[in-house]
């Protein structure tokens, strides 16, 4: 009986190796050799593929080693005054609001922020599930404390003016509302303050509030929490080491922070120099012209700020000449003088808006002069066509009110380095075109009470703080010309005046835009003011060190703003191993 089961058909596997051994064994070699050196081709190019799309990611550890100049006393966002203070602060507490690396606001306590149509109410939720440091939840009621405390005029506090006429109300443990008497959109900016908690604070009289020990022990809900701190024999605080402290969803990536106060600068920088430290914000310009470029990362980031020089026409007659006000502006180089005052850490501007904070932007376009030599030329020739004529001896005489009067001005200013070098880089310029300059020098107190509040000057060099806010109001408004005010040029202009004011209420950016183009043409028609440059904050980093470089920053201590997304170490995967 035949059987009805076929043979089994041998597999393709093993037809392959009967034909690999029917071969001759040149034929064979060639295969194999052919086979290898696809199996490579293939192996390059699934790793050239993997390197290609590979993701670099952030991976967590790592010290960072911060030199600070100066030791602390009040690492408390109340009370802090010194960039010590605020250095630490910014690191151990947070606020409603912090700064992106883009320079805007964003929420950080806060879940949201809703401002009422009228902008006098600012309706606050808290984010679920926030605590301080050592564990106690973060609630309404540290909120409106930490208000309360900044408004006591008892404390104060250097915030009290920023708070100035505002109310709150508690709508529940997460939600409360901050009341302004009138509206003032710059008000947003005091919502990065930092909280404290109340569970330790509010126990304290105000009268003991200063010398409490937890101005130097402190409890935050910031990214890092004090671990230890040293103190020298002598009692200063030395050094604090701070941990990383993880809050509502994110741990930063470097574990420690370890900040070392020095007493010099020439300390500091043998300190940097030697990798004692890693990073600081504390060099001197020239000492940051000569760092090894090949170790260290240098950010110069430019700060709210403008340096001015203010002229007041009610002092010399000289002044209300609009020729000698444009001549003593086209003699500057301001480019000349950012680069040998400060070391090219400054921004050469011709405007009241800092640079890179508005379209507002300018280096020194206002006249076509390059170089100092064009600038007197066109200077002179700018006295020239008002009127003034230049004697023998070099000094310029004009017929003003039927008298002969002479340009010779004083120039007052305060007595420190930058101003004292920004002064004579200017009187030099000055005397260039043969403007007699004598330089008054003060100290900071006596240059506020003795000058500045009686306007007792004829062009004085000050710096104006116009904060990320762009709140020109304070120095320009005519309503601020009498002290306290700073309008310190007393300028008045009602044009000017009503673009501030919309300034200051307005919500809507386009609206603040154009005013705020509008206020500069009047400033560029009257030139009260010579506008010389935006100075620049500057960071030192080792290269090892990734952090995230900010814009817009309004004070050197934000530069730790994004402190949580600095790393130290990194890892390469797949984009599909990584979050958003």
């Amino acid at each position: 009986m035949r059987s009805s089961q076929q043979p089994k058909r041998p597999s393709w596997f093993d037809r392959f190796f009967s034909y690999l051994r029917a071969l001759k064994t040149s034929d064979r070699f060639v295969l194999y050799a052919a086979g290898l050196v696809f199996i490579i081709a293939a192996l390059c190019s699934v790793h050239a593929l993997s390197k290609d799309n590979l993701v670099t990611i952030p991976e967590r550890g790592g010290i960072l080693k911060e030199g600070v100049l100066g030791a602390p006393r009040f690492v408390n966002p109340v009370l802090a005054i010194t960039r010590a203070d605020m250095d630490l602060s910014s690191l151990i507490y947070s606020g409603l609001l912090k700064l992106s690396a883009e320079g805007t606001l964003e929420n950080d306590l806060a879940e949201s922020i809703t401002v009422s149509d009228d902008g006098l109410i600012y309706n606050v939720v808290l984010k679920e599930n926030i605590s301080f440091h050592d564990g106690v939840p973060v609630t309404a009621d540290d909120v409106l404390f930490t208000i309360a405390l900044i408004q006591n005029p008892d404390l104060k506090s250097p915030l009290r003016g920023s708070w100035s006429g505002v109310s709150t109300e508690k709508i529940s443990e997460r939600e409360f509302n901050i009341i302004l008497e009138t509206p003032y959109t710059p008000f947003m900016e005091n919502l990065t303050v930092g909280i404290l908690p109340k569970h330790l604070w509010g126990g304290l009289s105000i009268e003991e509030l200063p010398f409490s020990q937890t101005n130097t022990e402190p409890v935050g809900s910031g990214a890092y929490e004090l671990e230890t701190l040293k103190r020298t024999k002598s009692g200063l605080i030395e050094s604090y080491v701070l941990r990383a402290y993880s809050q509502h969803g994110q741990t930063p990536n470097i574990d420690q922070i370890e900040v070392t106060f020095f007493s010099s600068e020439s300390d500091l920088n043998t300190a940097l120099t030697s990798g004692a430290i890693t990073s600081t914000a504390y060099l001197d310009p020239k000492d940051v012209a000569v760092l090894d470029t090949e170790r260290f990362s240098v950010y110069d980031m430019a700060l709210p700020r403008v340096f001015t020089i203010f002229f007041n026409q009610n002092k010399t007659p000289v002044l209300r000449d609009s020729a000698v006000r444009e001549a003593l502006d086209t003699a500057i180089d301001k480019e000349a003088l950012v680069t040998t005052v400060l070391g090219g850490h400054g921004i050469p501007t011709d405007v009241p808006v800092p640079a890179g904070f508005s379209t507002l932007e300018s280096t020194s376009t206002k006249t076509t002069a390059t170089g100092t030599d064009d600038r007197i030329a066109k200077a002179r020739a700018i006295l020239e066509d008002g009127d003034w004529v230049q004697s023998e001896d070099g000094v310029w005489q004009k017929d003003i009110d039927d008298t002969v009067t002479t340009l010779s001005l004083t120039l007052a200013t305060g007595n420190t380095d930058v101003f004292v070098d920004t002064a004579a880089f200017i009187a030099d310029a000055w005397e260039t075109l043969g403007v007699a300059v004598e330089v008054q020098k003060y100290e900071q107190t006596d240059l506020v009470q003795a000058v500045i509040r009686p306007r007792d000057y004829q062009t004085l060099l000050f710096g104006t703080d116009i904060g990320r806010s762009l709140d020109l109001y304070p120095f320009w408004h005519s309503s601020q010309r009498e002290d306290p005010g700073l309008n310190i040029a007393a300028y008045a202009n009602i044009t000017a005046d009503d673009q501030l004011e919309v300034l200051r209420s307005s919500t809507d950016e386009n609206e603040r835009r154009n005013a705020l183009q509008a206020f500069n043409e009047e400033i560029e028609e009257d030139h009260p003011a010579i506008f010389l440059y935006t100075p620049t904050f500057t960071f030192v980093v080792n290269k090892n060190i990734m952090s995230i470089p900010l814009q817009r920053i309004a004070r050197a201590s934000e530069r730790f703003s994004t402190i949580a997304d600095w790393y130290m170490n990194e890892d390469q995967v797949w984009p599909f191993f990584t979050d958003n």
